[in-house]
């Protein structure tokens, strides 16, 4: 896994600028910071191919993504969580008809500080911690410290899939630091000795540690076979079925030289 430096809580790569729908040879791209890495990456590789084609892409979360598709403001919408149905509907109601497609897999890791001596948590003890039931390292074997526990903010797919798998529909308890990206809880945990969040994997690098949880590790192999509980897709939705340069970026996306460049990232390819 590569170092990575995304500060901003809303990341921009600024290709070209757009406030509307993009026209033809410019594709606009907005939301998850998770598939924001990828993007980037395949959209680099894209260009250089198709230099008639200039491709912006934003970051603010997979909710900002999903409601830029809704408002027409965006030719794809990254999420690393699946569209809602009232999402889909709203987008509909607006003449859209949104299209799925799954272009890499994930798994969300819990991190703590290098220094923290703790190598494995359970999921209770995780939806503990996250709730504020448990407060000190010391309560699961780890110093005589307080938790500072460090959590996305509501607009993260990341924080809906931690919600829905680790606090099976609870809150995240209102003490919680909220970071607005992958890269500033990568930062806010290597600066904290007391500190734990959780990340999408191929943020991962040697400025934090991962946690296994429940004695498995995340990985490529036990996201694919599901063994590592907090697994999942990554998404691209266009607001129709695709045609032109968006297509022909999808296609690229997920295809084996896309896929090797979604690997190259630290995330996980289809194949």
């Amino acid at each position: 896994m590569r170092k990575r430096n995304w500060i901003a809580g809303v990341i921009i790569t600024a290709v070209i600028f757009t406030s509307s729908m993009a026209f033809a040879g410019n594709i606009a791209i907005n939301g998850s910071t998770t598939v924001l890495p990828i993007a980037q990456k395949v959209a680099e590789a894209f260009m250089k191919e198709h230099p008639d084609t200039a491709i912006s892409i934003s970051g603010g979360g997979s909710g900002n993504g999903i409601k830029s598709l809704i408002d027409k403001t965006t030719d794809i919408a990254n999420s690393s969580r699946a569209i809602k149905k009232e999402e889909s509907e709203q987008a509909k109601a607006k003449g859209s008809n949104p299209v799925e497609f799954i272009v890499a897999f994930d798994c969300i890791v819990p991190i703590v500080h290098t220094s923290n001596p703790l190598k494995n948590i359970t999921l209770d003890q995780l939806k503990a911690m996250y709730q504020g039931e448990i407060r000190n390292w010391k309560e699961i074997g780890g110093a005589d410290k307080p938790i500072v526990v460090i959590s996305r903010d509501t607009s993260s797919g990341t924080y809906e899939v931690w919600e829905e798998k680790v606090m099976k529909k609870e809150r995240v308890f209102p003490r919680a630091l909220l970071q607005a990206s992958n890269g500033a809880i990568v930062q806010a945990v290597s600066k904290n000795p007391n500190a734990i969040g959780y990340i999408g994997l191929g943020y991962m690098d040697n400025s934090v540690k991962m946690l296994s949880v429940n004695g498995i590790t995340g990985s490529k192999e036990t996201t694919l076979n599901k063994s590592f509980p907090v697994s999942r897709p990554l998404y691209m939705y266009t607001p129709a079925q695709p045609g032109g340069d968006v297509k022909k970026f999808l296609d690229y996306m997920i295809s084996k030289k896309g896929q090797k460049l979604v690997e190259e990232e630290g995330f996980i390819p289809l194949n």
